[in-house]
């Protein structure tokens, strides 16, 4: 029987079929026999998470629009898939051809977020590929790339290459390289050392030598003498965004999943200057797409998959310079096909009313808005930029305009943070509970609906936050505590918080260093996986992991850095330069804002890179 064969008899077995057939409307289909490189792209979540990704679906278009490359995908199977395919010899195999992975040529792995490294791990595991680079002498090279490769020394000896950056240029380079490589018929480390000189943004941990000093910190991260390596690897980046490649045609699912609508990204990038924002700092500059190709695309994605809602997707969208435009443009020529045009998130101070006008003429969703703190204090210790007028301004043009339901997003154990910040956040909570009754009751929408997400701080790589310790937990859950028992007394309130033992690992794997990598391995061992998921989360597994690998989990987590200390990621450049990182951890303990660098330029760094910021 072969393995196809051998997958369908466990399809009635499991509790999602559709994660795992394959065949869905646009999905690539080649001849095998036709292409030069097999690349099988990792989701290292389950499908419904994988296939909400947008990286994902910008790489899978680029690459398979050429004649010589298949790309594929892979998805880390549901538990239930999971035991059935350790049960029946089953490998991981690829969404499309369903092939085993341990076949394929290149193996790409985005890292989203440090709770899938466990599933990095077992999906190696599931595939048959030996988990320690070291150790492989055949199979597919794994790249891995996303925002998390930013700091890449927690998984490091488990990966050939990292790439850093925007990849639609890059990874195009590696299938060139590999292709070349492939004909010269030289050793398999010659890939490694070819790809830090042939393509752009990658960092090959083989290629360097690391060093501690007595107190556990960092001492030194070099290349290895005679390898080629750069002592800093700068990021990939794609400066025209308008020109560069994006899907015309998208997998439609035959299950629900997250983000179950066309995603048009509309510009990448952030100039407002967050200090706890990772994404903030490694996306940079910002590169806008013009509107006419968005326009363009969206006709185009709305043709091919029949979804009904298009996101305008950026981390900051209300900060497009023709947003309302392209929202009225979009509403025009989407509106009689009942097709939503929908916002994410959104910045309190960005001028949104027309804008929210024209989107919600098909059908209201609720307003998202993130204040992130309290209090204006510690607003500005973040560089938030908002005020509190801005939210009630904002909060009131909504509920003038019909809207009942409001997201508020904050966090909990930001620096410097005190009760006094916490409280903030309720008093927030009650002037907007009073901007919607200021409304008269015959112009408002009835059934008020406030929710407040309080997630906890994690000091990031590459942000000014990153030499700040993680707050305690006991701490934290006092402060939880003392915001849901004032949020209580509100009426039309709901309150969500995320649960401490999850971001404190979050917190170590985020600012850890090579030697963690063992523990990822015991943690796995003790069945440690879907760390994200409260159902699957297993601290004892974790606990134990530390204790075997001698690792004290506090000295990532809640250390206090100094300005000076190496860290593990110093020899990464994001962009951003260490210098200006450190002016803005200063300005953040004295409170001082930094301003949008579009009304100026900050000394960020970007500069230094060709075409950035131009």
């Amino acid at each position: 029987m072969n393995l196809s064969d051998r997958i369908d008899e466990l399809m009635p077995l499991v509790q999602k079929p559709s994660r795992y057939i394959g065949n869905e409307y646009n999905s690539v289909i080649k001849d095998p026999e036709k292409v030069d490189v097999r690349y099988a792209f990792l989701f290292p979540d389950v499908y419904e998470i994988g296939m909400s990704h947008l990286g994902m679906k910008i790489l899978y278009h680029t690459l398979n629009k050429r004649d010589d490359c298949w790309c594929e995908r892979v998805f880390t199977p549901w538990p239930d898939m999971m035991k059935l395919m350790e049960q029946n010899d089953v490998p991981l195999f690829s969404q499309e051809s369903r092939t085993p992975v341990k076949s394929f040529d290149l193996l790409g792995i985005t890292l989203m977020y440090e709770m899938s490294y466990t599933n990095i791990l077992k999906s190696l595991h599931l595939a048959g590929i030996p988990l320690y680079q070291k150790d492989r002498k055949d199979g597919p090279f794994v790249i891995c790339g996303g925002p998390c490769a930013f700091n890449p020394e927690p998984l490091a000896p488990f990966v050939d290459i990292f790439t850093l950056g925007d990849g639609e240029r890059s990874i195009h380079q590696f299938i060139d390289l590999f292709k070349s490589w492939k004909a010269s018929g030289a050793p398999r480390e010659e890939f490694l050392r070819r790809a830090v000189s042939e393509v752009e943004g990658s960092y090959v941990p083989s290629l360097y030598d690391l060093a501690y000093n007595p107190d556990g910190t960092v001492q030194s991260i070099k290349p290895k003498e005679g390898s080629g390596a750069p002592e800093l690897v700068f990021k990939a980046l794609v400066n025209d965004l308008t020109a560069a490649d994006y899907p015309e045609k998208l997998i439609v699912p035959f299950g629900e999943v997250v983000h179950d609508r066309i995603m048009l990204e509309i510009f990448r990038g952030c100039t407002r200057g967050c200090r706890f924002c990772q994404a903030g700092m490694i996306y940079r500059p910002v590169r806008e797409r013009s509107m006419d190709r968005l326009l363009e695309i969206a006709e185009k994605l709305v043709n091919a998959t029949g979804f009904d809602e298009i996101s305008l997707m950026s981390l900051s969208s209300g900060d497009y310079s023709c947003l309302p435009e392209l929202a009225h443009e979009m509403v025009e020529k989407f509106m009689a096909r009942r097709v939503k045009i929908s916002l994410p998130s959104q910045r309190i101070d960005a001028f949104l009313k027309d804008t929210l006008k024209e989107t919600q003429k098909v059908r209201k969703t609720a307003l998202t808005l993130a204040p992130e703190a309290g209090t204006q204090r510690l607003r500005d210790v973040i560089n938030k930029g908002v005020t509190e007028e801005d939210l009630m301004r904002a909060v009131t043009d909504a509920f003038s305009e019909g809207w009942s339901a409001v997201k508020l997003y904050f966090m909990i154990g930001l620096p410097t943070e005190t009760d006094e910040d916490i409280l903030g956040i309720a008093d927030l909570a009650t002037k907007v509970r009073r901007c919607y009754f200021s409304i008269p009751k015959e112009q408002r929408s009835p059934g008020l609906r406030i929710t407040v997400s309080a997630s906890v701080f994690v000091p990031k790589p590459h942000t000014p936050f990153q030499w700040c310790a993680q707050i305690d937990a006991e701490t934290i859950r006092h402060r939880q505590l003392l915001l849901k028992s004032e949020l209580d007394k509100l009426k039309g309130v709901d309150y969500k918080y995320h649960e401490m033992d999850v971001s404190y690992l979050e917190a170590v794997f985020a600012r850890g260093d090579r030697r963690v990598s063992e523990v990822l391995r015991l943690a796995v061992e003790n069945g440690c996986m879907f760390d994200s998921w409260t159902e699957f989360f297993n601290k004892a597994g974790w606990d134990k992991a530390f204790a075997d690998a001698g690792i004290d989990p506090g000295f990532y987590s809640s250390r206090e850095r100094s300005l000076d200390e190496v860290l593990p990621w110093s020899h990464i450049d994001c962009g951003v330069s260490l210098a200006y990182l450190k002016r803005e951890y200063q300005k953040a303990m004295r409170g001082e804002i930094t301003p949008d660098c579009r009304k100026g330029c900050q000394g960020c760094g970007m500069t230094r890179y060709e075409g950035a910021c131009r």
